[in-house]
């Protein structure tokens, strides 16, 4: 353990404490209001949390390298819980949306495991030299990324694109694929968007912020609001005013707005620094890799919670239209948080066997 990542970890530790603190400190009104219980949503993240590191643990000790062998049941294991988000009994259905899967005693959102399966095979695919993958390249990502948008989930899809084509092109394929390739992906993209009238409406608001008090760009504007009442010390810890159900989803995908509130410009970049240093080191570590596969493991991990952690607060900047991606490690939610901690713990054994 001596010889893993410190400044990683360090990191991990300070934002997932961080984290925690702040589900209690955004979510005790909501929960005491829907759960007669202030505690309701620590209590659950903190169980997650062991879990996590738990995971985080294990896979730190845990040579990666074994992963290699799993690949494909691992991959295939993803696809059928893909799957099964649509077949009653199975699947949860919650706002319209197919992305949880009830097995009674724990609920898994398959989306955030496809995230580390697909990094595993990928990195396994990729790692030997192979003439003509593109297609078959193409059939698998199609197929992953239609089952998911399906759900929907086009934040998760961006998330799955963006991973796949990093590991593919440090894999040695060629820019041309991409130049060819990404015109086609934005217009799928768009008619994705347009066909459903809630993702239309969010690209509506995001292009054009009503500045009435209408519910057109509500989501968006309370946002703003957070983040312009913060300013640059912001408004002192506990003491959020957007907390009081103002703010849709404040404990989940809009938890950023309620720390730029209370912590101001200056918390809010202290937490973006913190980011900064875990994708960092995880491309540091993906460079140290001593095998091709510990290079693309490594990458495709850092590449998934990288843009992951910029979709959240593009998005809670009104830099891009809101999309439901959730910020590793403080937003409240058990599968990513599960899944998050152990891709670490995958690359504190990278960096542990890449030291000399």
């Amino acid at each position: 353990m001596k010889k893993v990542d410190g400044i990683l970890l360090l990191a991990i530790v300070l934002l997932t404490a961080f984290g925690l603190f702040m589900i209690y400190n955004a979510s005790s009104v909501i929960a005491q209001r829907d759960f007669q219980d202030k505690y309701y949503y620590i209590k659950e993240q903190s169980v997650w949390m062991l879990l996590g590191y738990c995971g985080l643990g294990f896979f730190t000790l845990f040579s990666y390298k074994k992963l290699y062998s799993f690949a494909v049941p691992l991959l295939v294991t993803s696809i059928i819980l893909l799957l099964l988000v649509f077949i009653p009994g199975f699947g949860i259905k919650a706002l319209g949306a197919h992305r949880w899967i009830n097995f009674h005693f724990f609920v898994l959102q398959p989306s955030e495991f496809v995230k580390l399966s697909l990094a595993i095979y990928l990195a396994a695919w990729f790692s030997s030299k192979e003439k003509g993958r593109l297609p078959a390249f193409l059939l698998l990502m199609g197929t992953v990324w239609l089952l998911v948008m399906l759900q929907p989930d086009m934040g998760t899809a961006s998330i799955i694109l963006f991973e796949a084509a990093v590991v593919y092109f440090l894999s040695g394929g060629a820019i041309g694929h991409f130049l060819l390739l990404a015109p086609v992906v934005a217009i799928i993209g768009f008619l994705f968007i347009k066909s459903a009238p809630y993702r239309a409406a969010r690209l509506t608001s995001f292009l054009n912020v009503d500045p009435t008090l209408s519910n057109v760009s509500y989501h968006t504007k309370q946002i703003l609001i957070a983040l312009g009442s913060g300013g640059i010390l912001g408004v002192g810890i506990g003491n959020s005013l957007q907390k009081y159900a103002y703010l849709p989803e404040n404990v989940t995908d809009s938890i950023f707005a309620i720390i730029a509130e209370e912590t101001g410009f200056i918390g809010s970049t202290a937490v973006v620094l913190l980011f900064t240093i875990v994708v960092w080191r995880g491309f540091v570590i993906a460079s140290l890799a001593k095998d091709p596969f510990g290079k693309l493991f490594a990458a495709g991990i850092t590449t998934f919670l990288g843009i992951q952690i910029i979709i959240n607060l593009f998005s809670m900047t009104a830099l891009m239209p809101l999309t439901g991606v959730p910020l590793p490690f403080i937003s409240y939610g058990g599968s990513a948080l599960i899944i998050d901690l152990a891709a670490i713990g995958i690359l504190l054994n990278i960096s542990h066997t890449s030291k000399t």
